[in-house]
């Protein structure tokens, strides 16, 4: 049996594909941001904060990390609503992505946190320095130096967990390539194309951050 494979109907489709991949990029980027800022928080909360507060942070890892991000997005969009929070498809996107990266991010900056040598941390004290400024200037950019690795990972995978957002009609990639689909019937060529865009975007987008880390976050300029 003969197949003859048909990538020009795909890429006849192009504004589309195109509009796939900049919500695909957009959301990771979006929730990038975000999810590594409540990281950041949320590490400070469970290492330094009160312990009265460590709970709230505490369980919304482990509820995070102990359920499927699925799970997680239809909650956020079909079952806010029912306590009067209507989303959009995008809107849920965006915020289930960022409550699951957060809750990764939570941890991995905090294994960085945990292993500043405690000479640091009484150097700081010593500069009279208060303890946010501790953080934020003597612990948190050798901690993210540390992890900084592990996070980029983590950005990546919530990256590709974004194609689980068609199924709530957000029109990122995978929504795209469901559609071109239906209307050329071309299923393997349209899915053969999706998986090399996806991973064309996750080697530049590991490429982008690490460079972008070692080049500003950590204030060890190349080139």
């Amino acid at each position: 049996m003969r197949v003859e494979l048909d990538f020009l109907s795909i890429l006849d489709q192009w504004p589309l594909l195109l509009s796939g991949i900049a919500w695909t990029l957009g959301l990771t980027a979006v929730s990038a941001v975000f999810g590594v800022l409540i990281g950041i928080t949320f590490a400070w909360v469970r290492a330094w904060g009160p312990t009265w507060f460590k709970w709230l942070p505490a369980t919304y890892v482990e509820f995070i990390r102990n359920t499927p991000f699925i799970v997680q997005l239809f909650f956020v969009f079909f079952g806010l609503p029912m306590m009067g929070v209507k989303l959009s498809p995008e809107a849920a996107s965006i915020l289930a992505m960022v409550l699951n990266l957060g809750a990764y991010a939570t941890e991995i900056i905090r294994a960085g946190i945990q292993a500043t040598p405690r000479g640091q941390i009484e150097a700081g004290s010593s500069l009279a320095l208060n303890r946010m400024q501790i953080y934020l200037h003597i612990i948190l950019p050798p901690a993210l130096r540390k992890v900084w690795p592990a996070l980029v990972s983590q950005i990546i995978i919530v990256m590709l967990g974004s194609a689980v957002c068609g199924q709530i009609s957000t029109p990122e990639l995978s929504f795209v390539a469901n559609l071109i689909q239906s209307r050329n019937f071309r299923a393997f060529e349209t899915y053969i194309f999706a998986t090399i865009v996806y991973l064309l975007l996750a080697i530049g987008l590991r490429a982008l951050l690490n460079w972008l880390g070692a080049r500003y976050f950590f204030g060890a300029r190349r080139g």
